[in-house]
């Protein structure tokens, strides 16, 4: 196998820990509330808190990773998963269980950027770097899927402390893989001397264009998933249906990143690969909205085509930094995905309140979705050089 595949499987089954920690409390959470008393208010903060640490730490997360090295600082981060994971899965109450959630959130968030610059370094000027960046973000939702079928049934025979302890164990054995199949890249790290450390205005704007892109599809699919089964529900669909449909849903994401990276990879333009993704998602999100009949397919079908440009949008970073600049610019570049996790279910929560209806959050979603088509056709016409310039 050729090293950088080798790397990639490395850290996309490494990652996959992450999405496995995420989703565990939400998998234990039945048995969780009944025995420390949490309501809902409680459990939707404690489930919000693994990505709250996202904004401050993204940034400074990649100018750790270019000064003490990115192997080591993923290294780091897998730690405070294990380690807030355990914290966890023995605390006696929220306020513990809090703690363990802002601790582990912290090492996913050195995972996402420096494992994302990772990536990058292997695949950067290789046509296969939209594939490998569709590999590596599946990572995550497959976590989540496996967190869905294990955690329960763990949690149902065992309590929720062992569905948390084994999110804690799924990080360990991420570390013990990391430490003994993964080889560095030559740009690991310390930067050439005399490099600049901090990317140029230019490279700062196309990376922040590029995060926004980003920033409103996982916003988006938050929106989505979270708003939808109420809204199934308030249609006249049971809630367990609507929560297969969702579940089913989620592995159509997975396989349509997929598609889309294999598709990019054959050759297909990156601004129809969006223009197909974002804008038939877009669609039919307005088709859940508006038919009650058409809404379940809706749902399945978005599952389908929102994937597509993942890949695509994971690659602009490569085509904005130069080598010496991928730490921190992948530092700025998820910190817009922060932002839009975080801030986009909470708007979209506040405008279902003051509108009496989900249709009003829902719409609004659907129009920054289509928004991705034209901010890519700009972010494409800003990266290319112009004649006689180099980057």
């Amino acid at each position: 196998m050729q090293p950088r595949w080798h790397a990639l499987l490395v850290l996309a089954g490494a990652r996959t820990s992450m999405g496995f920690q995420f989703q565990s409390l939400a998998s234990v959470s039945p048995w969780l509330m009944d025995d420390l008393g949490l309501g809902y208010g409680e459990l939707g903060t404690l489930i919000g808190l693994y990505f709250l640490p996202g904004v401050l730490v993204a940034l400074p997360g990649g100018a750790l990773g270019r000064r003490f090295g990115d192997a080591r600082m993923v290294g780091i981060g897998l730690a405070l998963m294990v380690a807030g994971g355990a914290l966890a899965a023995l605390a006696p109450d929220a306020r513990v269980l809090a703690i363990g959630r802002l601790v582990s959130g912290t090492g996913g968030v050195l995972l996402n950027v420096l494992m994302a610059k990772m990536v990058t370094d292997w695949f950067a000027g290789e046509r296969d770097l939209t594939l490998a960046m569709a590999v590596f973000v599946n990572s995550f939702p497959i976590g989540v899927g496996l967190a869905l079928l294990l955690l329960a049934p763990l949690a149902a025979v065992a309590g929720w402390a062992a569905g948390l302890g084994a999110a804690a164990g799924a990080a360990l054995l991420a570390w013990l893989l990391l430490r003994l199949a993964y080889r560095r890249h030559p740009n690991d790290g310390v930067a050439a001397p005399g490099a600049r450390p901090w990317p140029s205005l230019r490279e700062a704007g196309l990376v922040s264009m590029a995060g926004a892109q980003w920033g409103i599809f996982n916003g988006a699919f938050g929106v989505m998933f979270g708003f939808a089964p109420t809204l199934l529900a308030q249609r006249g669909m049971s809630p367990a249906a609507a929560g297969l449909l969702v579940g089913i849903a989620t592995w159509a994401l997975v396989a349509s990143v997929q598609a889309g990276g294999m598709l990019a990879q054959r050759g297909l333009r990156p601004l129809l690969l969006m223009a197909v993704g974002a804008g038939g998602w877009a669609a039919l999100l307005v088709a859940l909205v508006l038919s009650d009949s058409l809404a379940g397919p809706a749902l399945l079908a978005a599952g389908l085509v929102m994937g597509l440009p993942v890949g695509v949008i994971m690659s602009l970073p490569a085509q904005a930094l130069r080598p010496e600049n991928r730490a921190v610019g992948l530092g700025l570049f998820y910190v817009w995905l922060y932002v839009g996790h975080g801030g986009l279910p909470p708007l979209a929560g506040w405008l279902g309140d003051r509108s009496g209806s989900l249709a009003l959050p829902l719409l609004v979603t659907a129009a920054l979705v289509f928004a991705m088509i034209p901010l890519l056709w700009l972010f494409g016409r800003l990266a290319a050089p112009a004649p006689g310039r180099s980057r």
